[in-house]
């Protein structure tokens, strides 16, 4: 039997890593049965043109392995690979082995399964892909590393839990985010107090320990969402994920509830700008999945909100006509707030915490300009913005920045 031949059985014997449906993997494997017909030159070129557009073909199918959800990869991330049945594991080892030999596929290897010498000459002249070398944890010999296979799952997840560290909720699925916000909290100045509040609870989420769910309100700009950011980013090395609710698909939170219970990860439904309408349904929803619900909490799941209003629910003027009307709007609202366990406040700095904050994000920019120019310019930007924030203090900064390594005046 000639390589190219076994490369093909050997991806249709894949078990529990089955990728026959990856684009890569199922353009290799029409490649591999067309040896046979004049077929070969374009499944060859068109594989050729797939695997360059990636770092290389090992690194490719290694990064398939590393995001795979099956058996294996789901009881890794929860610690729990030592409960799996010995034909799992047997499975894996073989999968392994098999998908380490798919990944060093060649064209010589398709050249030597053609017999009709005029193909041959002409598969000849066509590029070679790169083979390249595994994404870590995979060195060489992946059916012995199941240990470190272990690990990397139990840090980082499996499935698209393992590529992607936060995901939107829509149409009832979700999607991945591929570019998040990179923000640090090391990027974010002062407000120390409230922001350890944020990173004790979810430490605390993470370690198993009682947490709470969290409202962050106070002034626009403040770095409420900024923080909630950070946390993930902080945290995403350790299992965090983040799913980003519309206040629109609220009422969907028991059905997120449903399909990530039996997930090790831990994850914050992140409810940014959160307010309610007096007249809106939904609010009653959040109520029962903050607290109330027959169905009770899932241990790895918390909510984070964000609002500019303490007070969740709006009144209209019709509301606070009728008195028994607007005792019920007070009831709702402290009803719905007082179910966040953790309401931590933002609010706007005076004009000395405002140029504290400018000063630490230009020595953060290696800005080297006069101190007293910069906070005066800073201060006639927050005037002329209509108020001092952190984000008004960056904005200042993103500006001076610009401006300084354009040689223009600010």
């Amino acid at each position: 039997m000639n390589k190219a031949s076994q490369l093909k059985f050997y991806i249709e014997a894949l078990c529990v890593y089955d990728v026959k449906d990856d684009e890569i993997i199922s353009a290799l494997l029409q490649l591999l049965k067309s040896t046979g017909s004049e077929a070969v030159l374009e499944n060859q070129s068109r594989f050729f043109r797939l695997v360059s557009s990636h770092r290389s073909l090992r690194d490719y199918v290694s990064r398939l392995i590393l995001a795979n959800a099956n058996a294996f990869t789901k009881a890794a991330a929860a610690g729990e690979q030592d409960k799996l049945p010995a034909a799992v594991i047997s499975g894996v080892k073989s999968d392994l082995e098999k998908l380490e030999a798919i990944a060093a596929v060649t064209p010589a290897d398709i050249a030597e399964a053609v017999e009709e010498s005029d193909l041959k000459a002409v598969l000849e002249t066509l590029p070679a892909w790169e083979n390249g070398s595994p994404a870590p944890p995979l060195t060489t010999g992946w059916a012995n590393q199941i240990d470190a296979l272990c690990d990397y799952h139990r840090k980082n997840g499996y499935g698209d839990f393992a590529k992607y560290t936060a995901f939107h909720w829509r149409n009832q699925r979700l999607v991945p985010i591929e570019a998040t916000d990179p923000i640090r909290l090391t990027d974010l100045k002062n407000y120390e107090l409230p922001r350890s509040k944020v990173i004790h609870n979810t430490e605390s989420f993470l370690n198993g320990l009682p947490s709470n769910n969290v409202l962050l309100y106070g002034d626009r700009g403040t770095g409420k969402s900024s923080t909630v950011h950070a946390v993930l980013n902080e945290y995403a090395p350790q299992g965090l994920r983040m799913i980003e609710l519309a206040r629109s698909d609220i009422t969907e939170l028991p059905l997120i509830r449903e399909r990530l219970s039996k997930s090790p990860m831990k994850f914050i439904v992140f409810i940014d700008d959160l307010c309610f309408d007096s007249h809106e349904d939904s609010f009653g929803s959040l109520k029962a999945a903050l607290e109330g619900s027959l169905s009770g909490n899932n241990e790895n799941i918390i909510i984070y909100a964000t609002s500019n209003r303490r007070h969740l629910i709006k009144e209209s003027f019709s509301d606070r006509e009728n008195d028994i009307h607007r005792n019920d709007v007070m009831q709702e609202q402290l009803s719905l707030s007082d179910r966040f366990g953790l309401t931590i406040t933002f609010v706007n700095p005076d004009k000395k915490d405002y140029l504290d904050i400018v000063e630490k994000l230009a020595a953060d920019r290696e800005l080297r300009v006069d101190a007293d120019r910069l906070c005066a310019a800073a201060e006639r930007w927050a005037i002329n913005r209509g108020g001092r924030s952190p984000r008004c203090a960056k904005q200042f900064i993103d500006y001076v920045e610009s401006a300084e390594k354009r040689g223009k005046n600010w």
